[in-house]
């Protein structure tokens, strides 16, 4: 079996609370590139995952591996064989470990179908699991594992993911977040949402890496109709009308920094 880690992105976040558990309440717009990791599985004995790919490197504990915590949570027969080709940034706001959790899920659901608790599951492994095992457009609440459906009109549209390669972790940037409630998503359908959203994570995140600010700012100048950061960083996106806009910006950022273009799903 083959299958797509899909990239994460969140065309806004909004932080409203700090909850008593150490977590903080949460409304993000979640969408997904039509690309990413790649997994392949075949049979075998035991279980087992090999990781290759650009930054699989970052990777070099298979068993602590998310991929091999989503397997050992579900029933799925004899052993699996599992590469997982890391083409994503690790620590980059694009859910990469988790898009990789779901690309699991979604391949135990071809083969033997998911148990009824699947989403409890998922959320086990981490807060965007579940919305990654959908891995549609749609609004998480709470920690971000309480979906919501959402009308999505930007299926398609061209997007342009950019790292400074360097990795960020989310607890610092969760840290640093000021405390301030702004408000809550607006609208009715993705594009209104989007547009009247806002990224409270972006101001913590400049703060501890400020190449962030170098790519929101090298994005803005590219005819882009919106530019955000992803998730808590440090992977920022752009949202273009036209393909060959999209790839005309690639074409001028710094060949140092990590590009991925796709169209959102």
């Amino acid at each position: 079996m083959k299958e797509t880690a899909y990239a994460k992105i969140n065309l806004a976040l909004h932080v409203r609370r700090r909850r008593e558990d150490g977590y903080h309440e949460l409304e993000t717009l979640f969408a997904f590139v039509d690309a990413g990791d790649e997994l392949t599985a075949v049979a075998a004995e035991r279980d087992f995952l090999r990781v290759t790919g650009e930054f699989g490197g970052a990777l070099d504990d298979p068993f602590g591996n998310i991929v091999a915590k989503a397997l050992n949570s579900l029933p799925h027969g004899a052993g699996w064989a599992v590469t997982l080709e890391k083409n994503l940034p690790v620590a980059a706001g694009l859910g990469g470990g988790s898009a990789d959790a779901g690309a699991i899920f979604r391949m135990v659901a071809r083969a033997h179908g998911l148990p009824e608790d699947w989403h409890a599951r998922a959320a086990k492994l981490g807060a965007d699991v579940p919305a990654c095992v959908e891995s549609r457009a749609c609004i998480g609440r709470g920690t971000g594992t309480e979906l919501e459906a959402i009308d999505n009109d930007l299926a398609g549209v061209p997007v342009l993911l950019v790292n400074p390669r360097i990795p960020l972790a989310t607890g610092p940037v969760f840290k640093g977040w000021d405390g301030v409630d702004r408000g809550p998503l607006e609208g009715t359908d993705l594009r209104t949402m989007t547009l009247a959203g806002r990224s409270d994570l972006e101001a913590p995140a400049l703060a501890l890496v400020p190449e962030i600010g170098d790519v929101l700012d090298a994005l803005r100048q590219t005819g882009a109709w919106l530019v955000r950061m992803s998730g808590s960083g440090a992977t920022c996106f752009a949202l273009y009308d036209s393909v060959e806009a999209r790839d005309a910006a690639r074409d001028g950022l710094p060949d140092a920094w990590w590009t991925l273009a796709g169209l959102l799903r």
